[in-house]
C-alpha cells in the first residue's frame, strides 16, 4: 500500500475514533454482555446501530443477514458472528468499479450541496486529486452568488495548478457555465468540475437553474460522461440525508462526497445515505489538506472504524 493511502488510513483511523466510541464500543458490550444469540441480542445490535446513524433501513438489511447467517452456519455464541457483522456493514456501502467510469472518461462533474458543507474546497481538492493522476482539469465556477466563492475557488485553482473560468458575482450562472464548456472542448479537457450555488431554501430557482445547467451540457458537450456530486458535512449526521434527498428531488444524484468525517461521532451516517438513497459515497475528506479527499472504499472505511488490523498500518 502507498505511503499516501498508509498515511489516510491512519487520518481516518484517528477521525473515526468518536464514531467508533459511539458504535463499536456499544456493539462490543452487545457481544460480551451475551451469552446466546436471541431477540433481545438483536434488538440491542438494532438500537446501537440505529443510535450510531447508520439508519433504520440499513440496520433492517445488516440484521437481517446476520440472522439468516447465525441460522446457516449453525452460531451459538455471539461473538462467533461479529466477523459476519462487520463484513455486511462494508456490504452496505460497496462501491464498484465503473462508480469510477468518469476518472478514465471525458467528463463534466457538477458538484452540489448547500452552502458551509466545504462544497467549494472539495472541488478545490478534486481539481488537485485529477491532475496529480495526468488529468487536464478546468473549474467552472458557476456559484456567483456566494461572495467570496469565485476568490476561494480561484485560490484553489492555483493551489492545483488548472485553469478555472469564472464570471462576475451576481451573473448567471449558465452563461458561466457555456464559457467554461467551451473552453474545455476548445483546450481538450479531460474533467470539467463546476461549482455551483448552494440553496436550498428556494428550491423552485435552483430546480430551475439546474435544468438550465442540464440542457446546456447536453447541447454543447453531449459526448461528455455526466457526474453529479452531493457534498454533505458528515458531522450534521440525519440532517445530512435529508439533504441529500431534497437535491435527489431537483438532480440526478450519482455521487455522495462526506466531509469532515474526522472528529464526528455521526460517521455511521456514511452507511445510512448509501442505503437510503441507492447512491455511492465516491469520496470522503478527513482533514483540510488538498490530499485529505480520497476515493471512497467500504473494507477500509469499516476495518478503520472497527480498528481492525489491516496490511495500511
Amino acid at each position: 500500500m502507498s505511503e499516501e493511502k498508509k498515511g489516510f488510513f491512519a487520518r481516518l483511523k484517528s477521525g473515526l475514533s468518536k464514531t467508533r466510541n459511539n458504535i463499536v464500543s456499544g456493539i462490543d458490550a452487545v457481544f460480551s454482555g451475551f451469552s446466546n444469540i436471541d431477540e433481545d441480542f438483536y434488538e440491542e445490535l438494532e438500537e446501537i446501530l440505529i443510535m450510531g446513524d447508520i439508519g433504520v433501513r440499513a440496520t433492517d438489511e445488516i440484521l437481517e443477514k446476520l440472522k439468516k447467517q447465525v441460522k446457516e452456519n449453525h452460531i451459538k455464541e455471539p461473538a462467533d458472528c461479529k466477523e459476519f457483522l462487520i463484513q455486511n456493514i462494508k456490504e452496505q456501502m460497496k462501491t464498484e468499479e465503473n462508480d469510477y467510469a468518469f476518472e478514465k472518461e471525458v467528463s463534466v462533474i457538477l458538484v452540489i450541496g448547500v452552502n458551509g458543507v466545504g462544497k467549494t474546497t472539495t472541488v478545490g481538492k478534486l481539481a488537485g486529486k485529477f491532475k496529480k493522476d495526468g488529468r487536464k482539469v478546468i473549474i467552472g465556477a458557476c456559484d456567483t452568488f456566494r461572495a467570496a466563492a469565485g476568490e476561494q475557488l480561484t485560490e484553489w485553482a492555483n493551489r492545483a495548478g488548472v485553469e478555472i473560468i469564472g464570471g462576475k458575482e451576481g451573473s448567471d450562472p449558465a452563461s458561466v457555465l457555456f464559457d467554461a464548456v467551451s473552453a474545455a472542448k476548445a483546450r481538450h479537457a479531460d474533467v470539467l468540475l463546476c461549482d455551483t450555488a448552494g440553496r436550498l431554501h428556494n428550491k423552485k430557482n435552483l430546480m430551475e437553474e439546474l435544468r438550465k445547467m442540464n440542457r446546456i451540457i447536453e447541447r454543447e458537450f453531449p459526448d461528455a460522461h455526466r457526474e453529479n456530486f452531493i457534498v454533505l458535512d458528515a458531522t450534521t449526521g440525519q440532517n445530512a440525508l435529508q439533504q441529500a434527498r431534497e437535491f435527489g428531488e431537483v438532480a440526478d444524484l450519482t455521487g455522495i462526497i462526506l466531509t469532515k468525517m474526522d472528529g464526528t461521532a455521526k460517521g455511521g451516517i456514511a452507511v445510512a445515505i448509501q442505503s437510503e438513497l441507492q447512491v455511492p459515497v465516491k469520496y470522503i475528506g478527513v482533514g483540510e489538506s488538498i490530499d485529505d479527499l480520497q476515493r471512497f472504499d467500504s473494507d477500509t472505511f469499516v476495518d478503520a472504524l472497527f480498528d481492525v488490523k489491516t496490511d495500511a498500518e
